[in-house]
């Protein structure tokens, strides 16, 4: 299993001698693709023993093991002409069938970029891959562990650490909200990212399955759209890792982009779980799809107003928000009161700062709500830091092991020094403010005055040097003007 490992680290050492896969993002997108296709042709080996009839929707020039499965096949500028003029046009404009996954394989392909411009360097990347059989389950699961330290590393290329949620974060959701397969619950993802949600569904669901109808529902039952490419890309391969044999229910779209009085109730679903972009605005014009008064440029802000539009009644949300809407005014109020009117929000946790460190310091919060009944009450839960720790960072996330505390009190809730619980009737005479402190934390004040002075002194001696010194500055500068005049 370690030699699964060692293959993707090879893999990447190989791409950053290219000078086409420069960065992070260039080598994971790249990698995006080309894993889709490999880990799709070793699916279509396993369905031509499966199925007599079985025929690829790919022509045959252009199915992985024709085109790259040879140590000795295309290489240098010949592999490069190919895969730039040949494999990836022909993907992206894919026909010759109505099915799902001809129009899966076109959604992944139409903004796919050939990063690399080395063919010789591109076979030893294609070779490495073939090292990895995705039909042997301990490759297989090897890999999605694998996988998701990739999209962790996203983290660190520019903007794109939103596509990744932590998993413990994810997985303490899902459970809480707890879709259900007897039920035939459905489950929607509106900002799926790289799938961190949809994939720990499955994994909830799949502990239920017990027959194969059972597992025939679990492939259909869930759906997510994602706006940027990159992680839609990284989506379908990662619900493919995942055993979902034809992921196209994980639309390449901009969810906020349609009109909230398009969505039909057909469409509603029983179960969200979700973690929408926070503190970034939609371009202009998408304010329009919705209400005139919950319009707002705030990606969040708008996804939780779709969220209360496409549940079912009776339906459950579980999603990440930032302090920013819990305490913000003008539409942000208006949002909450009708969330607390449609809504039974039951509860919040608080999260401490870091979670989601090193893409954003934000603090953010955990909703949970069923849609149909009004809040009478919400409880609050503050998850603290694990013990000895002051913040998390990339080599110490957030673990799953921390939210144990929750799972049992979530059961047999009772007020303590971590969970308290507010009634509707103050949050309204709050204005519907629900950045809500701890009232049993003992508030420590300012702190002690003998602690504090010399600190204060120190600081106004700092401030006496750099004005001093600013000063003198400007008494140099000065003079230099006026002898230049002399």
């Amino acid at each position: 299993m370690q030699n699964v490992s060692n293959i993707v680290k090879t893999i990447q050492d190989i791409m950053r001698k290219d000078a086409g896969t420069y960065g992070d993002a260039q080598r994971l997108e790249q990698l995006g693709w080309m894993f889709f296709l490999k880990i799709f042709d070793d699916r279509e080996k396993e369905l031509e023993v499966l199925r007599d009839n079985y025929k690829s929707p790919l022509p045959k020039h252009l199915r992985w093991c024709n085109w790259a499965a040879d140590e000795e096949g295309m290489t240098g500028d010949g592999l490069l002409d190919f895969v730039n003029n040949a494999l990836l046009p022909k993907l992206k404009l894919l026909t010759g069938g109505t099915d799902k996954i001809t129009g899966l394989i076109r959604m992944t392909f139409e903004d796919a970029n050939n990063y690399m411009k080395n063919g010789t360097l591109m076979r030893q990347v294609i070779n490495k891959i073939n090292g990895l059989d995705f039909n042997a389950s301990d490759d297989r699961h090897m890999f999605g562990d694998i996988y998701e330290k990739l999209l962790k590393d996203l983290q660190s290329a520019g903007n794109a650490g939103e596509f990744y949620t932590p998993r413990a974060v994810t997985q303490f959701i899902v459970e809480q909200v707890n879709p259900r397969l007897s039920k035939r619950e459905t489950v929607l993802d509106p900002a799926c990212g790289t799938g961190g949600f949809l994939t720990c569904v499955i994994e909830h669901l799949r502990k239920q399955a017990k027959t194969a109808e059972d597992e025939a529902f679990l492939q259909d039952c869930f759906s997510g759209i994602e706006k940027k490419h990159l992680p839609h890309v990284l989506c379908t391969t990662n619900l493919l890792l995942h055993g979902i044999d034809v992921p196209s229910n994980v639309r390449h779209d901009n969810t906020l982009a349609r009109p909230l009085r398009d969505w039909s109730p057909k469409e509603r679903v029983d179960v969200i779980v979700t973690n929408p972009p926070f503190g970034g605005m939609e371009e202009d014009g998408i304010e329009a799809n919705f209400p005139s008064e919950f319009r707002t440029r705030e990606t969040a802000d708008l996804f939780l107003v779709l969220l209360m539009k496409v549940l079912k009644p009776g339906g459950r949300a579980g999603l990440v928000l930032p302090d920013g809407t819990l305490f913000g005014e003008g539409v942000k109020t208006r949002i909450k009161e009708a969330l607390l009117t449609e809504c039974n929000l039951h509860t919040i946790v608080r999260l401490p700062n870091g979670v989601f460190n090193p893409y954003t310091g934000i603090r953010t919060n955990l909703l949970f709500f069923t849609k149909g009944q009004p809040t009478t009450e919400t409880w609050y839960y503050e998850h603290p830091y694990p013990a000895g720790a002051k913040s998390y960072n990339k080599g110490k996330p957030i673990r799953i092991e921390e939210f144990e505390p929750e799972r049992k009190w979530w059961k047999k809730r009772v007020e303590g020094e971590q969970a308290w619980r507010v009634s509707i009737n103050q949050i309204k005479q709050g204005n519907y403010n629900l950045d809500l402190k701890n009232p049993n934390t003992l508030d420590v004040g300012p702190g002690d005055v003998d602690h504090l002075l010399p600190a204060y002194e120190k600081l106004l001696s700092h401030i006496a040097e750099t004005r001093a010194a600013l000063k003198q500055e400007l008494h140099h500068a000065l003079n230099a003007t006026v002898g230049k005049d002399a």
